[in-house]
């Protein structure tokens, strides 16, 4: 509320002008104080504590085994996130289908690969060789298993299935948020049923489907760092293998850290433009751009300036 006058009649008619005075909000304005002097805190302990060896950090940041960490992670997140989704449509146009059959495999394997933990089934895919020691064509073509799927293979296998169990379900929500109607004035004008599906549905459900495959790619960003276990040279495995020789460990669990920080900032902003996108013809005003909000900001802080 913003300060204002009102007249106010009295008993004789005369006017009076009453003056409104905005809340003043004491009890949020010292909660702010309060949370501002906290963090001010935690930055400045984090900033001049020497254990954490920032000058040890900045050296290592760059070093280029741990830039060739980072591209495996970043390549390992990108493969996962195309070939999940794909897979994950399938599976959502499956579980909608009118077919019982298709219907039950997609619920069968999105039940099997939700309740099987990731660690579970990279280890299963890892050892896949105790179970089938070689792969043949008939007597024409044979290969070991041990020779055909390595550490960055059974990373992507596991990664994939998993990922794409949870896609489908983003997808089939996305689908099932879309008016039916569209759908059968559609077909009724002649598309068919896979047009109706590329044309109209998947563009409305995009609206649906985009926050939680932003979360999801965030996430599979930090999972990747599970493949460590299976020895694959990702960002956590290169520090790691760099800290057991050295002996500096939280130096380069640091490294670590800000690069997924770093990656995690880019990945959210491009979220925040992509669901911005895809907002447009749903609401009347598109949401503001973060510089868009600080112009808000500056321009207001003006006016109250020049009219106090």
């Amino acid at each position: 509320m913003t300060r204002s006058s009102v007249v106010e009649v009295g008993r004789g008619g005369v006017a009076a002008p009453t003056q409104v005075v905005p809340a003043r909000h004491v009890g949020r304005w010292c909660a702010a104080a309060v949370a501002v002097v906290m963090l001010a805190l935690v930055v400045r302990s984090v900033a001049t504590n020497p254990n954490f060896q920032w000058p040890i950090v900045a050296a290592y940041f760059t070093l280029p085994a741990v830039l060739h960490g980072l591209w495996l992670t970043l390549w390992l997140t990108v493969v996962t996130m195309v070939l999940g989704f794909a897979l994950g449509t399938v599976l959502a146009v499956m579980r909608l289908s009118g077919n019982p059959v298709l219907n039950a495999l997609s619920w069968l394997y999105t039940w099997i690969f939700r309740s099987i933990p990731l660690l579970v089934q990279l280890l299963f895919w890892f050892n896949i060789g105790a179970l089938y020691p070689s792969l043949s064509i008939g007597p024409w073509y044979s290969v070991n298993t041990v020779d055909l799927i390595g550490g960055t293979t059974t990373a992507v296998i596991g990664l994939v299935l998993h990922e794409a169990a949870y896609a489908g379900e983003v997808v089939r929500a996305g689908i099932l948020s879309v008016d039916a109607g569209q759908s059968e004035a559609a077909q009724s004008l002649g598309m068919t049923r896979l047009r109706v599906l590329r044309r109209i549905v998947l563009p409305q459900a995009m609206r649906s489907i985009i926050p939680p495959a932003g979360n999801m790619l965030i996430g599979t960003l930090k999972g990747t760092s599970i493949v460590s276990v299976i020895a694959v040279h990702d960002l956590l495995y290169s520090v790691q293998l760099i800290y057991n020789r050295n002996y500096l460990v939280i130096p380069l669990l640091l490294v670590a850290t800000v690069w997924y920080l770093v990656i995690t900032s880019l990945l959210t902003t491009a979220q925040f433009y992509v669901e911005r996108h895809y907002a447009r013809g749903a609401q009347r005003e598109l949401p503001p751009t973060p510089l868009q909000r600080l112009r808000r900001v500056l321009e207001k802080g003006k006016n109250d300036a020049r009219n106090p």
